[in-house]
């Protein structure tokens, strides 16, 4: 990352980056368990590219003993929400085909208004999850001879499937689920003849790190919160036994007085029945 933009804000990507150095030195024992939670708490509480720099700064990627830094040259980011993925205009690509062999459309791409998919003894994946889309609703036209396709849709995105099968099928397991609002509506269509086209939800493998440290970090924070919580009623009995003690010695304190001042008056008393005799 370079220095002269400090200021700059930062991005999930630039985060997850740092993140995966960070696992990478805890892999290679350069960073022990207690450096690794410090770090990796102040990389997702990172704003701009001046809080990120210093967490990986003494630490090399890989081999190379250069230091790690988060890229500058980049694509725009995206805008906040769904709008920010509907981007209008042409797809990056309008149809795949696998004859006796397999594809894969994944990562970031923008998915046309109608994309076409053909396979025939094959079959592949596609994938949406980091996807923009060209229009609010798109058409994926999956044709499977023999051969099977699984479109990979992310949450929030409805979809509606409306695909005919011969001896193969549809997936309609993620039909019903009500998109969020804004979200695009995936409608997935065609023909399977002896295979099946699979819809199937699925998070990004970044967002699905994301998720497990967030997990990670609130069953330390409860266990954090257990010592804490057991400390202090160990602290609040050692308390109770101190005041039980004090009150204790009080009491015998007060008892020994009482039997000091009976010994006196008694004393008194024959004191004054002798001079009363004398």
């Amino acid at each position: 990352m370079t220095d002269d933009a400090p200021e700059l804000r930062a991005s999930d990507a630039d985060r997850e980056r740092v993140a995966e150095v960070l696992r990478d030195a805890l892999a290679e024992g350069r960073l022990d368990m207690t450096e690794f939670e410090e770090r990796l708490e102040a990389t997702y509480s990172a704003r701009t590219y001046g809080e990120l720099a210093p967490i990986t700064r003494d630490l090399p990627v890989g081999e190379v003993a250069a230091a790690p830094r988060v890229s500058m040259t980049k694509e725009p980011a995206r805008s906040g929400g769904w709008a920010g993925r509907i981007t209008g205009g042409e797809g990056s690509s309008t149809w795949v085909v696998a004859v006796m062999s397999g594809f894969q459309r994944k990562g970031r791409w923008t998915v046309p208004r109608r994309f076409n998919s053909f396979a025939f003894w094959g079959g592949g994946d596609i994938d949406l999850r980091e996807a923009d889309f060209a229009a609010g609703e798109v058409v994926i036209n999956c044709v499977a001879i023999m051969g099977g396709m699984n479109v990979i849709v992310p949450p929030g995105v409805e979809v509606v499937v409306r695909g005919i099968g011969f001896m193969g099928g549809f997936d309609h397991r993620e039909e019903g689920v009500p998109g969020d609002p804004g979200a695009p509506r995936v409608v997935v269509t065609g023909f399977a003849f002896w295979g099946g086209v699979g819809v199937e939800r699925k998070v990004t493998r970044a967002e699905r790190q994301r998720l497990k440290e967030e997990r990670r970090q609130e069953k330390l924070e409860r266990k954090a919160a257990q010592r804490e919580l057991r400390s202090s009623v160990r602290e609040d009995v050692a308390d109770a036994h101190r005041r039980m003690l004090e009150g204790h010695r009080d009491l015998v304190r007060e008892h020994h007085e009482a039997r000091r001042e009976q010994r006196e008056l008694r004393r008194e008393d024959r004191d004054r029945r002798r001079r009363g005799e004398d």
